[in-house]
């Protein structure tokens, strides 16, 4: 949460002239426009992750898509069959403290899986995501293509990934993604 999934996909999709969904968007329209905060807290986190596979079962099913999925699409394995059935998946690999001072900066109360923790917002935005990396980290290794922000700002010249602008990371997504492909041989993005 908070790496810039959306907005990079955003620019990833107008590059390659794909279109884009946001999966939480779907989510969100599905239950009656509720935003995620609210199905959590409503329904459960349970209900929501159904209601995302059920979403990347549709999406992956699509053509030329690129998709932006929250950060816990990885914890199912049936996802990650959805997400690679025949598209590239892209981690955004973000410093822990600099996605805690983005959620910070904006507040967490949109970020129901940071309303465990006590302290203020930097530090309870890092305690759950250092949890949640612990958990997911695995499964974030299993993307087709990592973008790490910490190089490709040692790569620029920068001294903090805060630095980086979206365009910079699509970029070198794109450069992943091309490099992933050449591996494989020219398989065809059909989503991210």
């Amino acid at each position: 949460m908070g790496s810039g999934k959306t907005t990079v996909g955003k620019i990833l999709s107008n590059v390659l002239s794909y279109s884009f969904c946001d999966s939480d968007a779907l989510i969100e329209q599905e239950v009656n426009g509720m935003s995620v905060a609210e199905i959590f807290k409503l329904h459960g986190e349970r209900f929501f992750r159904k209601k995302e596979t059920e979403v990347l079962q549709r999406l992956s099913s699509k053509k030329q898509l690129v998709v932006s999925t929250g950060g816990g699409a990885v914890v199912w394995d049936v996802n990650w069959d959805y997400m690679q059935k025949k598209g590239v998946v892209v981690w955004l690999d973000v410093p822990l403290e600099a996605l805690a001072q983005r959620i910070a900066a904006v507040g967490t109360h949109s970020r129901p899986l940071l309303h465990y923790e006590h302290g203020d917002p930097y530090t309870k935005a890092l305690k759950r995501l250092s949890y949640l990396l612990e958990l997911r980290g695995k499964n974030y290794a299993k993307a087709n293509a990592r973008v790490s922000l910490e190089e490709i700002a040692g790569k620029l010249g920068y001294r903090d990934v805060s630095d980086l602008t979206p365009t910079e990371i699509a970029i070198e997504a794109l450069q992943q993604i091309e490099g992933y492909l050449k591996e494989e041989g020219g398989m065809v993005i059909a989503g991210l």
